[in-house]
């Protein structure tokens, strides 16, 4: 294997590194605050601040005041050395943001998905709302990642298909990428959520664990963390949960599908998942059952607040909706024992620890090593910071690529 020498452009290039690096996670940091975290001298530190500042990748923002002797400039990362755009599509809204390279939300927008049915079309839409908003010259956007209710191909990174996206497909990032005419990924929603939860929520700092997506519109989904990566399968469907056959819910062929998944695709105009795990845990199942507990309610997210309101005899409801979820979550930690099943959508979110505690308790009873289950704790939109984070990874090494001078 071959090495690269260490030559003074290559120290050079891992100690600015390093500064940004460190400017990002923990600045704003003094010359001397600099040196002492990443061990350089003085005299390097400040011929390292030199170089950056010429680059415009950091600035002095203030002063510290110290002891003796003049104050001590506070260097920072230039907010606007780089740009990102995020957008989270689904079939009834486009969220999109766009955020600096510290991470600062500059601007946030909405699309109406019916706008177009050309992809293309759609996130161009929402990109140049962002620029425009924002007065982000699109120039100075570095990358975009998109989130979809989806199947990505983990070695093209295109599209393969998606129910609830019909127009999205292969060829579409292609496309993408040449409109915008910068780096473009596309990536499955939940799986941009589990990457928020990992970094700021609850999550955080837990090498392996499952995100259990469960939302009133009937989506249900999952992501997979193992060491640190999400792990997507072979052909990126690893963690489409919905179709999980477990105890008490039916099987293809008992609803008349004998080509199982291959049929749902073509036998339909829109999503319908009538077997598998999605056929206990979807939204028309759930206010079934919610119904038959005396609960009158139009979403399932309303009979979970109602229920919960009243721990009597509704909150019966609870606990079969618990135990229904807690079949999933089993069967997932029989295969993978990730330790921890974090509940993400805004069904647990309205349930709250009340229901974590009923799902991880059921799944007590049902299998032998069952996890730590916890509420999703990332606010606002985790698709959406999850694409954040995502782009601004990406921007952030073309950023320090570019130290190299």
């Amino acid at each position: 294997m071959s090495r690269r020498p260490g030559t003074p452009r290559l120290l050079r290039q891992l100690n600015d590194r390093a500064a940004l690096e460190l400017l990002l996670s923990s600045g704003p940091l003094t010359r001397t605050q600099l040196g002492e975290a990443t061990g350089l001298s003085k005299v390097t530190a400040s011929q390292l601040l030199s170089r950056l500042e010429e680059r415009e990748l950091v600035h002095v923002i203030g002063a510290q005041a110290g002891g003796r002797g003049p104050n001590a400039a506070l260097y920072a990362v230039v907010p606007s050395s780089a740009y990102v755009a995020a957008l989270d599509v689904g079939p009834h809204q486009v969220a999109a943001a766009i955020a600096d390279v510290t991470g600062r939300i500059v601007s946030q927008v909405t699309v109406d998905p019916t706008e177009s049915d050309d992809p293309v079309a759609l996130v161009h839409t929402a990109v140049m709302r962002l620029v425009e908003t924002s007065g982000v010259p699109l120039s100075r956007l570095t990358a975009c990642v998109i989130g979809t209710p989806g199947v990505v191909d983990p070695r093209t990174g295109d599209m393969r298909f998606s129910f609830e996206l019909g127009s999205w497909h292969e060829g579409v990032l292609d496309a993408l990428r040449t409109d915008l005419k910068r780096s473009v990924a596309i990536e499955n929603d939940v799986n941009l959520a589990a990457l928020a939860e990992h970094a700021e929520g609850a999550a955080r700092g837990i090498p392996d664990f499952v995100l259990m997506w469960l939302d009133s519109s009937g989506g249900v989904g999952m992501s997979i963390m193992l060491g640190d990566r999400i792990h997507r399968g072979r052909s990126g469907g690893a963690g489409e949960i919905g179709y999980l056959p477990v105890p008490g819910a039916p099987l293809p062929d008992d609803i008349g599908l004998p080509g199982g998944y291959e049929s749902l695709r073509t036998a339909y105009g829109k999503p319908s998942l009538a077997h598998g795990f999605q056929s206990l845990v979807g939204s028309r199942e759930v206010l079934e059952l919610a119904a038959r507990h005396g609960l009158a309610a139009g979403t399932v997210t309303e009979a979970v607040r109602l229920a919960r309101a009243d721990p009597g005899s509704k909150g019966l409801f609870l606990e079969e909706l618990a135990e229904r979820i807690a079949r999933g979550v089993t069967a997932v930690c029989v295969v993978l024992d990730p330790g921890l099943v974090v509940l993400g959508g805004d069904v647990p979110l309205v349930g709250g620890d009340d229901l974590a505690a009923r799902v991880a308790e059921a799944a007590g009873r049902i299998g032998p090593n069952t996890a730590e289950v916890r509420v999703s704790q990332v606010g606002g939109n985790p698709v959406l910071r999850g694409a954040i984070l995502a782009a601004l990874k990406k921007a952030r090494e073309e950023m320090f690529a570019s130290t190299v001078g």
